[in-house]
């Protein structure tokens, strides 16, 4: 519960780069997730060269016809999660993946911050070309992304918006 109640979504970063043996801590716990009928429909990418970062930051942002910013906020590393392009949970199973490798990360003392944007790259005309350079298995696609590096700050828990729960008998 600690690590819930205490995880930020941490958008600037320090440029010390995550090791080998963090990545392992990460990439254990995230194969370690549930999936539908244990299909295990995912596939991890880890990034760390910021060439890459570049060039699915400014595909965004030409898909998306707007400036994104710098959808990565600067941090050192990113693992992005495909799966097979035909299973009926995979981005669902990709979601729980993700939101333990941010747990994980937490208990380590990485920041992170899962990505949604980095989608609007894979979703246009070189998204095949992207699929390839992350190495994507053939028929994967795009699930989801997570920044992560050590914090260059931290800030306050958000508030908890009341109403947001129905018990329904």
């Amino acid at each position: 519960m600690n690590a819930i109640s205490e995880r930020r979504s941490v958008r600037a970063y320090q440029k010390q780069a995550v090791t080998k043996e963090q990545f392992d801590v990460l990439l254990k716990a995230a194969r370690e997730s549930p999936s539908a009928r244990n299909a295990q429909p995912w596939h991890f990418s880890v990034v760390q060269n910021s060439a890459i970062f570049a060039e699915i930051n400014a595909e965004a942002a030409k898909n998306l016809n707007k400036d994104t910013g710098d959808i990565f906020y600067g941090a050192p590393a990113a693992i992005f999660l495909s799966c097979e392009a035909d299973s009926r949970w995979g981005r669902t199973d990709c979601g729980i993946a993700v939101q333990t490798i941010a747990l994980a990360a937490h208990s380590t003392g990485l920041g992170s911050v899962i990505l949604g944007m980095p989608e609007a790259a894979f979703a246009g005309p070189n998204g095949n070309r992207l699929n390839k350079l992350l190495k994507f298995p053939d028929g994967y696609t795009y699930a989801v992304a997570i920044a992560l590096g050590v914090p260059a700050g931290t800030k306050e828990a958000h508030s908890l918006e009341p109403g947001r729960v129905d018990f329904v008998d």
